[in-house]
């Protein structure tokens, strides 16, 4: 059956070409209503919008089928993500399609707004001939302040400081050095607002940058300051600009984004306020990058539905490393490792540890943790468990999660080693990468053997005697199951020993039985692995 994709919103050609090419089946729902779309998102497996679709929590949860969004653009505040999250949905976007557009745009309306370009052109239009009503501003020499350092604050810092304007800015994950090569001072915000005399945002959304410029912070700015806003609405308390606007200490405002689009009667005074330059939400509106951020975020749709590593995930940190060609042998392993130890752990899983030991690179262990915990969960769980949902749905079960790393050398050139602590005691297994790829399991609570991680196996603890080995074989010929391999963990000569058998056969549930019944064998398990 063909992937679905529903396109909610109105986009670029190149999405429909993109996704005939790839043989799946666009659908053009951009004129559906709210109840079409409810009565039909179950059908499709993707869905791609701009900013004009709101997917909600329902939707998602009516979507069962879906596995991708895709958001032709960068801002994703009009996705339900956690949801989405949860529901191991994941949410794509378009982070470089639309920079420079809107980097241009910002500088356009900082310009308009400081030399008073709209006003003037309608002056002009009118047939009066009037410059002396249009005194401006000069952007050289001026502080520019920017909030936000990601990729489009960086674009409009480079054509900032072509204009000669002194270039501050505030972003908590900024470094200085970084700031430093860019040419930037880092400040913190309340410095940033004291200093500049032009500010810009381009942050997200989000909880902590609502309102981020209102009465309080619009207060503690230079007298006659110009707000510029590109990004998002509601980061600009609009009510408080418009206050400040009228008693003067906001000189004026350029704005593209509003709390509600199209902007409402209650935002009519800002809008037509003359010290306001707007414009209907057009900074990524070029030809250019349009067509940039539908082929971006669909060609990543793409990738997703044909199991291909993504670059741009928001909500899944470990989907955008998993596509670095270096960390997926480590996937593989870890993912593997978790589904063995989630078939064979006793008991109720209340923490897993994860430990790193040799040549691992570190900088992968957060996506090894969660490629760990999906292969760990989907044994026995009922929802679908990836990458995106893994450490969600651990900690709704209650699992804690540890990570560990350690530089000493081992009798592997790495190694990982799953701890888990369950209600039944507490359980080890380790795995490692050998020369040709390929992950094995190297141990089993404290028994050293090599396992390959594919097809089936019997595994049960044993006394160390003889006969025990032809006594499971016996019955596993009686039922016609053929022995691949054998491997036997054991301390001394005597002891306890851990058995595994690879056959080539399942084993039915009668026949587990009846080897756990077998004089001195004990704990017996299945470990299965999917190719």
């Amino acid at each position: 059956m063909s992937h679905r994709v529903l396109l909610t919103d109105s986009l670029h050609p190149v999405c429909y070409e993109l996704l005939a090419e790839a043989g799946l089946e666009a659908v053009d729902g951009s004129g559906w209503d709210a109840a079409t779309i409810t009565s039909q998102c179950s059908t499709f497996d993707a869905w791609i919008i701009r900013s004009g679709t709101t997917i909600t929590e329902d939707w998602i949860n009516r979507a069962t089928r879906l596995t991708t969004i895709g958001r032709a653009g960068v801002g994703v505040d009009n996705v339900d993500l956690k949801a989405a999250t949860k529901r191991g949905i994941v949410v794509l976007n378009a982070p470089a399609g639309n920079t420079l557009s809107t980097a241009e745009h910002t500088m356009a309306l900082m310009m308009s707004v400081m030399r008073s370009v709209p006003a003037a052109v309608a002056s002009m239009k009118a047939g009066e001939w009037n410059r002396k009503a249009f005194m401006g501003s000069e952007l050289f020499g001026k502080t520019l302040g920017i909030v936000g350092l990601g990729k489009i604050g960086k674009e409009v810092a480079v054509r900032a400081a072509a204009f000669g304007m002194d270039v501050v800015a505030s972003d908590p994950m900024m470094t200085t050095e970084g700031a430093d090569r860019l040419g930037i001072e880092l400040v913190d915000v309340d410095t940033l607002l004291e200093r500049s005399h032009v500010i810009t945002v381009h942050t997200p959304l989000v909880a902590s940058t609502k309102h981020l410029l209102n009465d309080e912070s619009l207060s503690r700015c230079k007298p006659g300051v110009v707000i510029v806003n590109c990004a998002r609405g509601g980061i600009v308390d609009e009510a408080a600009l418009l206050r400040a606007l009228e008693s003067g200490q906001v000189g004026g405002a350029a704005m593209d984004v509003y709390s509600a689009e199209p902007p409402p009667a209650a935002l009519q005074a800002l809008v037509e306020h003359p010290c306001v330059v707007c414009t209907p939400h057009i900074a990524a509106s070029t030809e250019e990058a349009q067509e940039k951020v539908a082929r971006q975020v669909t060609e990543q749709v793409i990738r997703s539905l044909t199991g291909e590593p993504v670059l741009t995930a928001v909500n899944a940190m470990a989907v955008r490393l998993a596509s670095q060609a270096d960390v997926r042998p480590y996937l593989g392993l870890t993912e593997r490792l978790g589904h063995a130890a989630g078939q064979l752990v006793p008991g109720r899983c209340a923490r897993l540890k994860v430990r790193c030991h040799g040549d691992i690179p570190r900088k992968y262990i957060d996506v090894m943790r969660v490629s760990t915990l999906k292969g760990f969960l989907q044994t026995g769980w009922t929802e679908p468990v990836n990458l995106v949902n893994a450490s969600v749905i651990a900690e709704e079960a209650g699992i804690a999660v540890d990570m560990e790393t350690f530089h000493a050398e081992t009798s592997h050139s790495n190694l990982i080693e799953l701890q888990i602590e369950t209600d039944a005691g507490s359980f080890r297994m380790a795995g490692s990468l050998f020369g040709d790829g390929h992950g094995r399991i190297v141990s089993v609570d404290g028994y050293a053997l090599e396992l390959r991680m594919s097809g089936r196996m019997i595994c049960y603890r044993n006394q160390d005697r003889p006969g025990m080995l032809a006594a499971v074989g016996t019955l596993l010929a009686a039922e016609n199951i053929n022995i691949g391999s054998m491997s036997l963990g054991r301390h001394q000569p005597g002891d306890e020993a851990l058995t595994v058998i690879a056959v080539d056969q399942p084993i039915p549930d009668a026949v587990l039985q009846a080897v756990a019944e077998l004089d001195g064998v004990h704990r017996v398990g299945m470990l299965e692995f999917v190719s």
